[in-house]
């Protein structure tokens, strides 16, 4: 199976600091690791929401909103990586996903990328990529399955490159949340109402069930320190 650990933003991260070289190391280390071994698939950091675009389709009306902004609604119900030349043009792409949706809210934030870390020297012609996040409605919640015309589109953006990788989860109510309570953390089952904590990064696992994924994300988020973690099942 297939599973997303999300990890949300904190403030060091929406005042755009860099992770510390600690986190860096150990993180790398971590998802290399993981890596090897065949669990990790997919990933990719975002960078804070002053960098980032909020759109909202309702009734055939587009309201685009540029950070910086707080947390709303930020239960996902899909993702897609995307590359384009400029947030702009990565606002023309998101508008053409909503279009095969219809009313839906859309945020869009460019990833961070290696030399954006110090990581290494940034490539000579080197492609922005942007990370689309769907959020949920009601009718996802419910068991809604994606619309037709979505996957279609999506299937012709990855056929003309635009489109790196993308995919579609399970209701919340299949997932898990790891958060700090009372000086602890501890997990919750889904369903959640809600989730208020802007998305600052994802992975994508291959594991056998969730509690391959407790395992794995509980290091995870000791690397990283008392941002909340959500875990949900991918959609095959």
């Amino acid at each position: 199976m297939r599973f997303m650990v999300m990890h949300k933003t904190d403030p060091v991260m929406e005042a755009g600091g860099p992770p510390s070289p600690r986190i860096i190391q150990e993180m790398g280390t971590f998802i290399q690791g993981a890596a090897k071994a065949g669990v990790f698939k997919d990933g990719a950091g975002l960078h804070p929401s002053s960098r980032r675009v909020r759109l909202v389709f309702e009734a055939g009306a587009r309201t685009v909103t540029r950070g910086p902004y707080e947390g709303r609604n930020e239960l996902l119900a899909s993702f897609a990586m995307i590359k384009a030349d400029s947030i702009d043009h990565a606002i023309e792409i998101a508008s053409r996903l909503a279009a095969a949706v219809g009313d839906v809210e859309i945020e869009i934030g460019p990833v961070v990328e290696a030399w954006d870390l110090g990581v290494m020297a940034k490539p000579a012609g080197a492609a922005l990529r942007f990370l689309l996040l769907r959020k949920a409605d009601a009718a996802f919640e419910a068991g809604a399955p994606q619309p037709a015309a979505l996957t279609r589109l999506l299937g012709e953006l990855a056929r003309d490159g635009v489109v790196i990788s993308a995919a579609t989860l399970a209701p919340s109510s299949t997932g898990l949340r790891f958060r700090k309570t009372g000086g602890k953390r501890a997990w919750t089952d889904g369903p959640f109402t809600e989730s208020k904590e802007l998305v600052a990064g994802f992975s994508i696992l291959e594991l056998p069930a969730l509690a391959d994924v407790k395992a794995w994300a509980e290091p995870y988020a000791a690397i990283l320190g008392d941002n909340e973690i959500d875990a949900r099942v991918v959609v095959e």
